[in-house]
């Protein structure tokens, strides 16, 4: 049998949609059949119904499909997107008009049955013709789905039930025909346990018909329930753009945005969809972006800038050269994200999953151990028999099969609306045991841009004056500190002037004309005056370049420039605070700015002066210590450390390598969503554990309940469809997730 850990040479993945299961042991068969194949290693989701596989050189897709049919069920490769979305699911429409039938046949039996004052002469055959097409029809499902377990020498939930519907229907057809229950004046009454009664005047009518109704009901409810769990995906796939005006020739054309290919430039008017990734080459605007990250305020683009596909131009009109296309997208990529962690399997699951597999033959041991024992210590035929079918009823594993698939749906779905990607269900585990996290600097806790923070000026030197000459001169340096004096200048005096004679001094600054004074700024000056030689000090101690301004030979002010921590550092910090973890600020800045940095964040420990490959050994080095680490980072230097943590968030504003390396990645740049992501994964697991919880211990609490005949099959029924439907619908509570 194939390993369903270890990792194949020069595999192919594929995934299949699977029809025809039932419930979790369904799911578990399949991947029981695949995973013997040689060469191959199968994952089966109940909840999205598909199968995740991994399959080495030798093997076909079409052996894949033929080992599941010959298992008992059907298997394709997904079909390729509609344009057109069909308002109704056939298959949901189908099991309502079943269940609709079903019930209204379904209610005068039951109301016949346990009610004597509505029992009027040979009221028992009305109830026979009634509850006919209920199990014969209502049931059909059940009944061709044990059919063909049984020819696979398999059994399911739908073994049970249609064991015990049919023992029901044919113990009562027995009754009427061949015994006393078909004379006109019967009587019956509706007992909440076993009770003794002559069997050939007892029929079971409303069992059979009943349990059919409630099942049917919990079926269509979980199907309905299982839809709504994977709607924020499905948003997510139908959130892009279906066609594109692209320019060719100087003219625009509409082209579906399937054959849009890098390097097309396309327009984009206010109130459309961006087709695709791509860089602004014409026009400015506001662009709503909050789709894809969550955030609710408008992000401004000008040419240069990068805009992601499915975004809402709010503004102008922008021209954008397409840089990612088809599955490259951040859209595509988002999606797959979320697809891949919906299919995986946490490992309380894979427990689940051994049991469901086991469960249903036990159950009917059980079943007639049940029959046996209550015929040998009563004698009475009827209790027996009510007793066994209850059993066969109450214990369908279909609770065990949700519990884990339909919390991951909600939260991974839930999650990527918010912004915030799980790659599987591993990492909620991790979520859970984390006690500190490594945050990287530049990028993750400041914005990673230089921006002029202060400005100092000698006595009787005016502010705007030393702005405006220090960025003129910087406006024509490239130096990342100069692009923030310039940036900063531009916005606090305006339109700057024009620079002449410009010179670069190499480590120590830059010189020139301006406005007919000869302007220096950098470290060319060597003596400073009093007021202004403590201001260079404060503003390197607080972490900060400090940058001399100085015309005609004398110095004027100082300028600090630093990269600027964002707005909501410091509130996301509390907020990890909150939730138990430690913080700890990494980076290869020098100390001073680290701690300046930190103090303003509010983090106590500082790892300063770290070299891009030392960040690993950082991460170990709390490990060693004893703690379960998180680590927050955005660049390429932070990819290793990413992977090595116990738990690795990525910012999606970062690059391409950090995001593969992270087990969550968090679309938007604000670390606050890190600590939402923590909370999210955590209330996810608590949710999966919550249903496990209710799954086993109400099949443990029932069963001998059942046995013991304090439950009339019926009641059984009933309570088994609405166990699938708890646990379903409690996932569903993580939709809510704020």
């Amino acid at each position: 049998m194939a390993s369903t850990t270890a990792p194949i040479a020069s595999a192919s993945e594929v995934e299949l949609v699977i029809g025809g299961m039932t419930c979790a042991s369904c799911a578990a068969r399949v991947e029981k059949k695949l995973n013997r194949m040689d060469g191959v290693t199968a994952t089966v989701n109940y909840a999205t119904e598909k199968a995740k596989v991994t399959y080495a050189e030798g093997v076909h897709v079409a052996d894949l499909i033929s080992t599941v049919v010959k298992t008992g069920y059907t298997a394709e490769e997904p079909q390729p997107p509609k344009e057109e979305t069909p308002v109704q699911d056939p298959e949901l429409a189908a099991l309502r008009q079943r269940l609709v039938v079903s019930a209204l046949l379904a209610v005068p039996v039951i109301l016949l049955s346990m009610v004597p004052a509505f029992q009027f002469d040979n009221w028992q055959w009305l109830a026979l013709t009634l509850a006919a097409p209920v199990v014969v029809w209502g049931g059909l499902p059940f009944h061709r789905a044990a059919f063909t377990n049984l020819r696979h020498g398999a059994a399911t939930m739908d073994t049970l039930v249609s064991l015990g519907t049919l023992a029901a229907f044919g113990w009562s057809l027995w009754a009427l025909f061949f015994g006393d229950a078909g004379m006109p004046g019967m009587k019956d009454r509706f007992e909440f346990t076993v009770s003794r009664m002559d069997g050939a005047s007892t029929i079971y009518l409303e069992v059979a018909s009943g349990v059919v109704a409630f099942i049917l009901l919990g079926r269509y409810l979980e199907a309905r329930a299982k839809r709504r769990a994977g709607s924020a995906l499905r948003a997510l796939m139908e959130l892009g753009a279906k066609d594109v005006s692209v320019l060719r020739d100087g003219r625009e054309v509409r082209i579906p945005v399937a054959r849009l290919a890098v390097g097309d430039r396309f327009v984009v008017r206010p109130g459309e969809k961006i087709a695709t990734d791509g860089a602004v080459v014409e026009g400015a605007s506001a662009v709503d972006v909050s789709m894809l990250t969550g955030e609710s305020v408008p992000v401004d683009v000008t040419v240069g800038d990068a805009v992601t596909g499915a975004t809402v131009n709010a503004g102008g009109r922008l021209v954008v050269e397409a840089t990612r296309v088809g599955a490259d997208t951040q859209l595509a990529r988002m999606a797959r994200l979320v697809e891949e962690a919906q299919n995986g399997k946490a490992e309380v699951q894979r427990l689940a999953d051994r049991i469901s597999a086991v469960f249903v033959p036990v159950v009917i041991v059980i079943a007639v151990a049940t029959f046996g024992g209550w015929l040998g210590a009563t004698g009475d035929t009827v209790a027996a028999f009510t007793a066994a079918v209850a059993v066969l009823i109450i214990a369908c594993p279909c609770a065990l099969g949700l519990a884990t698939p339909t919390a991951l749906m909600v939260g991974t779905g839930r999650g990527a609306q918010l912004g915030i990607l799980i790659k599987g269900p591993e990492v909620l585990e991790s979520t859970r045991r984390v006690d500190t996290v490594v945050l990287d600097k530049t990028g993750t806790v400041t914005t990673g841009r230089m921006t002029l923070q202060k400005v100092y000026v000698a006595e009787g030197a005016d502010e705007r004056q030393v702005l405006r000459l220090a960025g003129a001169l910087e406006h024509a340096s490239e130096h990342p500190v100069a692009r923030a004096v310039a940036t900063g200048a531009e916005e606090r005096v305006g339109p700057l002037p024009g620079a002449e004679r410009f010179e670069n001094v190499p480590g120590r600054g830059v010189r020139g004309r301006v406005e007919g004074h000869e302007v220096a700024v950098g470290r060319l000056f060597d003596e400073l005056p009093g007021e202004l030689a403590r201001a260079k000090d404060e503003a390197e101690q607080d972490g900060r370049t400090a940058v001399v301004v100085g015309w005609d030979g004398v110095a004027r002010g100082v300028l600090a420039v630093a990269d600027a921590v964002k707005e909501t550092s410091a509130e996301a910090v509390r907020a990890l605070r909150a939730l138990g973890l430690t913080p700890v600020l990494l980076t290869g800045d020098n100390r001073a700015v680290a701690e300046a940095v930190a103090r303003q964040v509010g983090i106590d420990q500082v790892v300063a002066e770290v070299l891009p490959e030392d960040k690993v050994d950082v991460v170990r080095r709390l490990q060693g210590e004893g703690r379960t680490v998180a680590m927050v980072g955005d660049g390429v230097n932070d990819a290793a450390a990413l992977a090595a943590a116990d738990l690795g968030l990525a910012m999606g504003t970062g690059t391409d390598a950090a995001i593969e390396a992270g087990d969550l990645t968090l679309v938007r740049g604000d670390l606050r969503v890190a600590a939402d992501a923590i909370r999210l994964s955590r209330r996810t697991l608590s949710t999966i554990k919550g249903n496990l919880v209710w799954a086993f211990g109400y099949n443990v609490a029932a069963l001998p309940l059942a046995a013991a005949g304090l439950l009339n099959p019926m009641i059984a029924g009933a309570a088994m469809a609405f166990s699938s439907v708890f646990v379903v619908t409690n996932s569903l509570r993580l939709r809510t997730f704020r």
